[in-house]
């Protein structure tokens, strides 16, 4: 089915496709763009809002930072992270509604049942 506008991308297109889509495949670093939609944070915010190790967190921002997701404004002893990519907001509602969708049918089911 074709799409209005619709992009072809070369192999190597895709390739890099993949890799932005591999960044997101950890749940942590999805915790942690999560969080950083709700604005700028230390590296400790997002420790205490994630639940995970500081080594942890750091290693996954690193990730994020490295893909072009996220920036990194440094303060004195302090990094502050924030969304680099606008891309990411709508990514994340597409993504997290069609969870809630899929859900919504799964708990419909499970009601029916």
């Amino acid at each position: 089915m074709a799409r209005d506008g619709e992009r072809k991308l070369s192999d190597e297109g895709f390739e890099m496709v993949a890799e932005q889509f591999k960044v997101f495949a950890e749940p942590m670093r999805l915790k942690l763009v999560y969080a950083l939609m709700e604005g700028e944070k230390r590296v400790s915010d997002l420790v205490e809002e994630t639940g995970g190790l500081q080594a942890n967190v750091s290693k996954h921002l690193g990730v994020l930072l490295d893909a072009g997701v996220v920036r990194r404004r440094k303060q004195g002893t302090s990094s502050y992270y924030s969304i680099a990519d606008d891309t990411v907001y709508e990514l994340c509602d597409l993504m997290c509604g069609s969870v809630e969708r899929r859900l919504e049918v799964q708990l419909e089911g499970i009601a029916r049942s």
